[in-house]
């Protein structure tokens, strides 16, 4: 999707800040090293990325040493957020820990400027059907509160500031309000992690997972921080087509501590789920 295809009223909010925009979130280097553009820019610090971008960064080099296994499903990637992640140049060091016929244990170290700045750890599955049997208590399993088409379209309350996050993504909501409490969103890729390539279902997951702990917030963030250190999805099966939709809700405790937890869905139905772990403080 182009800024052609939005509302005007939403085009002309975000005219004055989106001039020319990068075509991909990422270039690859000659060197195998990736540079970012600013289509990966969170909210927080001009000089820093969202986090989803470069977690799907990851996910993309292990789909591929996994598929190499013939381990094609990605049923869980853990993601520690060790430093802020720069909008700059990156590497990745990926290490096979256990490939067996099955299932395959999987890291990986993320580096900027010499330093890690998160470390990777993911579970990649054989596809196989099975046949289940009907009636399995929970099952078929539930859908969206909204398909996409019947979602409005609405954009990041950071996204007028400067091009980031915001222009990488089109959000869709889908049942509650963004920003304000227990929301559920769709989202789908405006541009491709790296030029001229498809993005996989799994990127498209992790581009989109690490914004629970944004869209359900429940506090201001004018007098609170509520940072997340790590992100882990599940899967339960491959994601299917361009539309993820995280149904997210926060929890807080009285010591400083937090839990972000979103139901994932395509538009066929319930893939998984993701968390975050939350540090909460007041500002000043």
């Amino acid at each position: 999707m182009h800024l052609g295809d939005l509302p005007s009223t939403a085009v002309t909010m975000m005219d004055a800040t989106r001039r020319v925009l990068p075509t991909s979130a990422y270039e690859l280097l000659d060197n195998g090293c990736y540079r970012a553009s600013l289509l990966t820019r969170g909210p927080w610090h001009p000089e820093h990325q969202h986090a989803g971008p470069p977690i799907a960064l990851v996910c993309r080099a292990i789909e591929r040493v996994a598929a190499g296994h013939g381990l094609t499903h990605i049923s869980r990637l853990t993601a520690n957020l060790l430093r802020p992640v720069p909008i700059g140049e990156l590497d990745i060091e990926l290490a096979t820990d256990y490939a067996g016929r099955n299932a395959g244990h999987f890291s990986a170290r993320l580096m900027a400027g010499g330093k890690e700045v998160a470390r990777f750890t993911a579970l990649a599955q054989r596809e196989s059907e099975v046949g289940l049997p009907e009636g399995l208590p929970g099952h078929p399993l539930p859908l969206a509160p909204k398909v996409p088409d019947e979602s409005p379209l609405d954009v990041f309350p950071f996204a007028s500031e400067h091009v980031g996050y915001a222009d990488l993504v089109e959000t869709r909501v889908a049942q509650g309000r963004l920003f304000h409490g227990p929301c559920a969103v769709w989202f789908r890729l405006r541009h491709p992690l790296l030029a001229n390539e498809l993005p996989s279902v799994y990127q498209r997951v992790a581009v989109a997972a690490d914004s629970g702990n944004g869209i359900s917030a429940i506090l201001d963030l004018k007098n609170y921080s509520f940072v997340n250190s790590d992100l882990t999805i599940n899967l339960l099966r491959r994601p299917q087509g361009q539309w993820i939709c995280l149904d997210a809700r926060t929890y807080l405790g009285p010591d400083g501590g937090g839990l972000a937890e979103s139901a994932l869905y395509d538009s066929h139905g319930f893939i998984g789920r993701a968390t975050q772990s939350l540090s909460v403080s007041r500002r000043g």
